[in-house]
C-alpha cells in the first residue's frame, strides 16, 4: 500500500468538467491553487524534472513498471522518444525559460515531484545557477501552487560546503547552487527529502546501499541504486524533511528506507 488514504477516489484521467472521461484520456490539468494533500493509495502520479537524465530514465522505468504514472519534463524535443521508451509521458518544458504558471500546469494533479535536473558536466558556471538552483526553486514553487506536498530533490555530496582547495570555478558554482537549492527547499512547508548521492556510476545496481543523514563518507553509488532508493522514498511518506546521503553499501534498499521510517 502506498501513501495515506484521503477519502477521495483517485483521478487518473478526466474529461472537461461535467463529462465522464473516456478510457485512456489524458488528465485535463489546471493551474489553480489548491490545498495540500497527502499521497494517495494505489497508483501514484509522479512528475520528474530533468526527465532525460540517466537517473530520471531509470526511475521512470521503475515507477511505470509497478503501475505508476510518470510525467517527465525535459528541454530538448529530440529526447521525447527516449522518455517515452522509459514508460513516461514526455513533456517538453525548458525550466530555464518558463514561469511558474506553465510549470504548474504540468505538475497539477501529481502526488510527488522529483527534481532530477542538472546543467550537466559540459556546462559553465552560469548554468549551474539557472538549472541546479533556479529550476529547483521553480519546481518547488509549482508544487506549492498546486498543492503537491511530496518533493524529492537530487542534490550532491558537498552541497553548500566550501569547495576543496584547487577546485575549478564550475565545480565551485555547482556546489554553491546545490546548497542554495537545498536551503530553499528546507524553508518550505513541503514533505521534502534531499538526497545526496556519492560519485555516480553506470555499473549494474546491487540493491544494497548505505543511506543515512550526513556524514556518510564519499564513495561510489550506481545510478540504478539511486533510482531504486528514490522509488522507495516515494512509498515512505513518513520519511520527510530529511537530508540523506547515499553510497553503495550492504543494506537492501527497502530495509535502508524502512530504517529511516522507524522512530528515532
Amino acid at each position: 500500500m502506498r501513501g495515506v488514504p484521503t477519502g477521495r477516489p483517485r483521478r487518473t484521467a478526466v474529461a472537461p468538467r461535467g463529462r465522464a472521461a473516456p478510457h485512456g484520456a489524458r488528465e485535463d490539468v489546471r493551474c489553480a491553487p489548491r490545498q495540500g494533500r497527502p499521497p494517495r493509495i494505489g497508483r501514484m502520479d509522479v512528475v520528474i524534472a530533468g526527465g532525460h537524465g540517466k537517473i530520471a530514465l531509470r526511475l521512470a522505468r521503475l515507477l511505470t513498471a509497478r503501475g505508476d504514472r510518470v510525467r517527465s519534463l525535459f528541454r530538448n524535443p529530440a529526447h521525447a522518444d527516449d522518455v517515452r521508451a522509459a514508460g513516461a509521458e514526455p513533456v517538453v518544458c525548458d525550466l530555464e525559460r518558463v514561469g511558474v504558471a506553465e510549470v504548474a500546469r504540468h505538475v497539477d494533479g501529481a502526488d510527488a515531484v522529483v527534481f532530477a535536473a542538472g546543467a550537466g558536466p559540459g556546462s559553465g558556471a552560469a548554468r549551474k545557477d539557472t538549472v541546479d538552483r533556479a529550476a529547483s526553486v521553480l519546481m518547488a514553487d509549482a508544487a506549492e501552487r498546486t498543492g503537491v506536498r511530496r518533493f524529492v530533490q537530487i542534490s550532491s555530496m558537498g552541497a553548500g560546503q566550501p569547495p576543496r582547495p584547487g577546485a575549478d570555478e564550475v565545480w565551485a558554482a555547482y556546489v554553491k547552487a546545490k546548497g542554495e537549492a537545498e536551503d530553499d527547499l528546507r524553508a518550505r512547508d513541503l514533505d521534502w527529502v534531499i538526497l545526496r548521492p556519492g560519485r555516480l556510476t553506470d555499473d549494474p545496481g546491487t540493491g544494497r546501499v548505505t543511506l543515512a543523514e550526513p556524514p556518510v563518507g564519499r564513495a561510489e553509488v550506481a545510478r540504478d541504486d539511486v533510482a531504486a532508493v528514490i522509488a522507495a522514498l516515494l512509498d515512505a511518506p513518513s520519511v520527510n524533511r530529511r537530508t540523506l546521503e547515499l553510497v553503495g553499501g550492504d543494506t537492501p534498499v527497502a530495509e535502508a528506507v524502512a530504517a529511516l521510517s522507524s522512530p528515532l
